[in-house]
């Protein structure tokens, strides 16, 4: 077995009022995962750059839940080219579907609420994802584009896919 970090969606898609990381770390612990998983976003505390440790952001391969690689290391989505990555390759919920293809996720689009780089889009992050009001914004990403940090502004009030990476691996 070898270090990777997980990236796995949350089971149930979201507008822009959540808590998204108690919810990445309580699904996690109810999939039996072990290791601390975060929200796959920016917020008003943390650009989603940072989110996975420093000395994990390098070596460690970014993979599905059943160990398929997304990305070769956590820096690599952050290069500029919007986190593209093989879209032959699923990325499933922490009970195991694949959000790709599964209905419970109707409009096929990723919440990040970051610029191409990582850094947190004040203007569209739906207030901290503190508000799924209609007149406010967040930025997303369509999973169409091949691409997990693609420029697009949303209404808060869309119920979107969440990510969650792991972000201490417990050996």
């Amino acid at each position: 077995f070898y270090l990777q970090l997980h990236l796995v969606a949350l089971n149930l898609p979201l507008s822009g009022d959540m808590r998204a990381d108690f919810q990445c770390f309580q699904q996690a612990q109810l999939a039996g995962l072990t290791s601390t998983y975060r929200a796959f976003l920016s917020s008003h505390l943390q650009d989603l750059a940072t989110v996975v440790r420093k000395t994990d952001r390098y070596h460690l391969p970014i993979v599905n839940l059943k160990g398929e690689t997304l990305f070769s290391n956590w820096e690599s989505i952050f290069n500029g080219n919007g986190g593209q990555f093989n879209t032959h390759v699923p990325i499933y919920s922490f009970d195991g579907r694949n959000i790709m293809t599964d209905p419970s996720w109707p409009q096929k689009v990723i919440w990040h609420g970051s610029t191409a780089n990582g850094s947190r889009l004040i203007r569209n992050y739906c207030e901290a994802w503190h508000t799924a009001t209609m007149g406010a914004m967040g930025q997303a990403s369509p999973l169409k584009t091949g691409k997990l940090l693609d420029q697009k502004a949303y209404s808060c009030s869309n119920h979107f896919i969440v990510l969650c990476i792991e972000n201490s691996f417990v050996s």
